[in-house]
């Protein structure tokens, strides 16, 4: 490069100081390491919820939710939903503030940023996105692949293959790591950015898919770290920036099942057959094969399933059948994930009076009148049904005695702006993050956490180089802090809609009036794999 990048930031998802302390006992993150001495670090508080598709655009906005529009994996109409895109994300980037102020930027990998903003620079659209997602500028996805080789957003195989084994799956996790280090690095040589942001996603999903195996998480790491390093020797940053959307930790106490509680207070009604609750499990397949949708439909086996299941064939009886004449094994080979999906007992949403959609959102909903396509809770009541409920979550105890939620409050505590009313009514926040929720029907209500490693509230941010005060006092960073410090790095005002403040690593440019965000009129994302991606990581039962 003819000239240093200005500033880099780092995006590693699930980093945590109890996760990098361990790793810098067998010196895995030598480079995260001496960036961290060189400089300063602190926790960095995440939000509600503290999972990928809502908290990274909320870092790289600096707005919560209620501002930037997306609560989760899903957007909702009515009681069916789609897959998150870019064009759901209702606020401005900090890369195309920068844009306003004629910085440049090369962004990699980035979380929902399909499909990409048309920025001075380069943008290659990262996790939730398609295998293929458009670029900016058009191309370039190409010109990367013919310049460093193949370039894939997700592994080239489904969480839960079991014709690979760990060996060659951490392979590809290295494989995508060095990837994303050697796209990023092409890019930054060709447009010389002054400002620079690769994301790393599968320190979070070694978590996921491998239940915390310490030696696979330690190998994913000092992949990143490698690249880390390589792109800090390449581009030789005057200052840069490490931040995770949150932590990660064990869950070692329990599993509530929200929806199968709150069907036995009577506000869940349920049903056999049918879409059923969001589900990346039977859009990751579409996602892989590269068709054009961001949602679900049942096919015809699917359907025929779901017709069954409402006369009591499910596909468990129907397959303890082929189970005594020896054709179970082949029909539990071939039959179609969605078969299961559509024959088993979900939650009826238009006639329950209150639910919990996806676990990832961490709350309930309530089925109101007026609001949702067919409420049937009327609006005078929706304010006394919400503080019953709040009351009766609040005092649910584990087996062991022990509360299952840390806070049950309305939404208004952690949401607000023009679309908080999209958001779920009542919030949920599990006791210290430990306990797993479900909202999937089920014969008990506690069980072991289906995953026994997830997200934790406090992720990590670091800073160094140049006009770094490393002795500024770093207590309270929060996740809405990143962007509005990044533009201060490069003598950019923050926006007055931001939540988050500068801090005081570096000096505080103060804000301004931005233009107010408007819909891009860039297409959805094309490709329907995403919900399969996704499915591989767990996030939605």
């Amino acid at each position: 490069m003819n000239d240093r990048m200005d500033t880099l930031l780092i995006g590693i998802d699930a980093a945590c100081q109890p996760v990098f302390d361990r790793l810098s006992e067998t010196d895995s993150i030598p480079n995260l390491e001496s960036i961290i001495e060189a400089g300063t670090s602190a926790p960095l508080e995440s939000q509600i919820p503290p999972w990928t598709p809502s908290a990274w655009p909320s870092m790289y906005t600096g707005v919560n939710p209620g501002k930037h529009g997306v609560f989760g994996f899903v957007d909702f109409n009515g009681y069916d939903w789609e897959v998150v895109t870019a064009n759901h994300v209702r606020e401005h980037t900090l890369w195309e503030l920068l844009d306003d102020h004629d910085r440049s930027s090369v962004i990699v990998n980035a979380p929902v940023t399909a499909p990409p903003d048309e920025i001075e620079g380069a943008i290659i659209p990262g996790f939730i996105g398609p295998e293929n997602p458009k670029t900016h500028p058009e191309g370039v996805l190409e010109e990367v692949r013919e310049a460093i080789g193949e370039y894939r957003v997700y592994p080239n195989y489904s969480r839960g293959d079991e014709k690979r084994t760990d060996a060659e799956k951490m392979d590809e996790y290295c494989t995508l790591a060095r990837m994303r280090g050697d796209a990023f690095r092409y890019l930054a040589h060709e447009y010389e950015p002054e400002f620079g942001f690769v994301q790393f996603q599968k320190t979070d999903t070694v978590f996921h898919e491998f239940e915390g195996d310490h030696e696979k998480v330690k190998q994913i790491y000092e992949a990143t770290d490698d690249q880390i390093g390589k792109i800090m020797d390449k581009c030789d940053p005057k200052r840069v920036f490490v931040a995770s959307d949150h932590g990660m930790g064990p869950y070692e106490n329990y599993e509530f099942r929200i929806n199968e509680y709150l069907r036995r207070e009577g506000y869940v009604e349920a049903t056999s057959g049918g879409k059923g609750m969001p589900s990346w499990n039977p859009i990751r397949d579409q996602l892989r094969e590269g068709q054009d949708e961001t949602t679900w439909e049942p096919n015809t086996v699917e359907r025929l399933a779901a017709t069954a299941a409402k006369i009591g064939i499910t596909p468990s009886r129907a397959v303890g059948v082929l189970d005594r004449v020896g054709l179970g094994s082949l029909a539990r080979q071939y039959a179609p994930a969605g078969v299961a999906r559509t024959g088993a007992q979900q939650v009826d949403f238009p006639a329950s009076r209150a639910y919990m959609r996806a676990r990832t959102e961490l709350g309930v909903r309530i089925n109101l009148d007026g609001r949702d396509p067919e409420g049937v809770v009327p609006e005078k009541e929706y304010e006394d049904a919400r503080a019953d409920l709040i009351e009766r979550l609040q005092g649910i105890e584990t087996p062991d005695g022990d509360p299952v939620f840390g806070e049950v409050v309305p939404r208004e505590e952690y949401f607000w702006g023009p679309y908080t009313e999209n958001a779920v009514d009542i919030l949920t926040i599990p006791n210290e993050f430990e306990q797993f929720l479900s909202a999937q029907l089920s014969e008990g209500l506690f069980g072991p956490p289906t995953e026994p490693w997830n997200h934790k509230l406090e992720g990590l941010f670091v800073a160094a180089g140049e006009g770094i005060d490393t002795d500024a006092d770093l207590s309270g960073a929060h996740l809405f802090d990143v962007a509005p410090t990044v533009l201060s790095a490069l003598d950019v005002p923050k926006s007055d809609r931001m939540d988050g403040r500068v801090l005081p690593v570096v000096e505080d440019m103060g804000s301004e009036s931005y233009p107010e965000y408007t819909a891009s009129t860039a297409a959805e994302t094309e490709d329907e794999q995403v919900e399969k991606r996704l499915s591989d990581l767990g996030y939605l039962e």
